[in-house]
């Protein structure tokens, strides 16, 4: 009987250092079970092998629970004008649903709109020919294709966050496709020489380039593409490296909280994005090298590429631009240098809090930005 008292009391003793190994192995093992991402169900429309074309159908629910115990009402009749997520490169599409109550895809099939979502896929070594245009000139316009023939309407509206905002851009401003209704640009880069502290190292770098290009002729194009890839863990490294102390006191944070189980989900849930980013194809590294770095074209309303005609004064879509207060690798003034080269009547330009991933996935971005995009785009639908 003493025995069994004394027993019982060491396991409650001991229990809560229990519960933090168990939930340390399983973040460290097996945090694909603890993660909340990507619940919300979608169908493949297209898929090369490497480039997808998602659509997001209808809800289930009637009402859906957002991050800050709200709940939101599903909406039973569908805008008319369809809506695509542009994504960006380097990133996983975990981004767009990360949390059930902190979903953006989800929480626009709320609001009614008929959604569809380019993904990028992973690139592999063999993909190393992509450059930027192969995106918004090559891809992007098969896609909408697909999108139209599916949705039945002619009309579309672009979403794109970080580089799925530049191609959005550089997709209107081709000046081909004038049923391209709304772009709604989220941290979309215009003027990297005017882009807070990384603007700076831009600038340095464009002097020595064009004084080596000058003497030497020596261009990053004539650099085989496969020495310049960017692999996903570097990636992952360059964006925690925006934020340093952040990233530190976010697993500082989940050493402390090691006992709660939810907090482990969660932090599990942010890493499947933050820790699994996609490489750069050695091509894309090429053209930002030289398009965005150096020459710095779209600043002065050319796109990133050889050949075309295309210019931003050709963007004649209604255009609401949403940049972050703290956001270092997108600064509000290279994103809205946009604001005097695209000949768009309607422009709204609005700054929120947060960085570049907090415009887009965040508590804060739902709070801020998801509602007054919704109504921007219904207002005009």
């Amino acid at each position: 009987m003493l025995t069994d008292t004394f027993q019982q009391a060491v396991y409650k003793r001991t229990r809560p250092w229990r519960q933090r190994l168990n939930n340390g192995r399983a973040r460290l093992f097996d945090a694909q079970q603890l993660s909340q991402a990507e619940q919300t169900p979608y169908e493949i429309l297209f898929d090369d092998g490497l480039v997808k074309l998602r659509f997001y159908p209808p809800l289930a629910e009637s009402a859906i629970p957002l991050s800050d115990g709200t709940v939101i009402p599903v909406s039973q009749t569908p805008q008319r004008t369809p809506l695509v997520l542009v994504a960006p490169l380097a990133v996983n599409m975990l981004i767009y649903d990360l949390f059930p109550q902190r979903s953006l895809v989800r929480y626009l099939r709320a609001r009614g709109f008929e959604l569809y979502m380019v993904d990028w896929g992973r690139p592999g070594k063999y993909h190393n020919h992509l450059s930027l245009s192969s995106y918004f000139a090559d891809y992007l316009p098969k896609l909408l294709v697909h999108v139209r023939r599916h949705s039945g309407e002619q009309k579309l509206s672009l979403h794109g966050w970080s580089f799925g905002g530049l191609f959005s851009l550089c997709y209107a401003a081709l000046g081909k496709d004038p049923d391209i209704s709304n772009l709604v640009l989220i941290g979309a880069p215009t003027d990297y020489h005017r882009n807070g502290a990384l603007g700076d190292q831009y600038r340095a770098l464009s002097r020595r380039a064009k004084w080596i290009r000058s003497r030497t002729g020596l261009r990053i194009h004539k650099v085989p593409a496969n020495l310049l890839r960017s692999p996903g863990w570097v990636n992952s490294l360059a964006f925690k490296l925006t934020n340093p102390i952040g990233s530190l006191q976010g697993y500082w944070s989940l050493l402390k909280n090691l006992h709660d189980r939810d907090f482990v989900s969660s932090h599990a849930t942010n890493g499947a994005f933050l820790d699994d980013m996609v490489a750069y194809p050695g091509g894309v590294i090429q053209d930002i090298v030289r398009y965005l770095w150096t020459d710095n074209v779209v600043a002065h309303g050319q796109l990133p590429m050889a050949g075309t005609n295309g210019h931003l004064n050709q963007v004649t879509a209604n255009v609401l631009n949403i940049t972050g207060a703290n956001d270092p690798i997108v600064t509000p003034e290279c994103s809205q240098a946009m604001r005097p080269l695209i000949r768009s009547k309607d422009k709204t330009f609005i700054t929120i809090d947060g960085g570049h991933m907090g415009i887009l996935g965040s508590a804060a971005a739902q709070k801020q930005s998801w509602g007054r995009i919704a109504d921007w785009l219904i207002e005009r639908d």
